[in-house]
């Protein structure tokens, strides 16, 4: 079953919730800073288990020491749903042991 779409009002108040993150052509998105590439690397495998455990997935960039995430419901007609939430903040809560900034 499709998630529902969050509306602007919405998507803005959760935004607020997740320093770091915006939303731009409806999609939620954020680049994280890290000291090497190595750790940029292994945050988009942490990333990559995170998206399977909760079979919502992302578009992700690495950088030589950056990591782009950029996420949308495929599911709801590409636009934000509580589940492009969901991942945000479960990426929030780990990136830190990466030493993302």
């Amino acid at each position: 079953m499709p998630s529902e779409p969050l509306s602007q009002k919405e998507i803005e108040d959760r935004l607020r919730e997740l320093p770091g993150w915006a939303f731009e052509n409806d999609r939620i998105f954020r680049t994280y800073r890290l000291g090497t590439h190595f750790a940029a690397s292994a945050l988009v495998a942490h990333i990559a288990s995170v998206q399977q455990e909760l079979n919502h997935h992302s578009d992700l960039t690495l950088g030589y020491n950056t990591v782009l995430l950029s996420v949308n419901s495929h599911d709801a007609g590409g636009v934000v749903t509580e589940k492009d939430f969901a991942l945000a903040e479960r990426v929030e809560s780990l990136a830190p042991a990466h030493g993302a900034s």
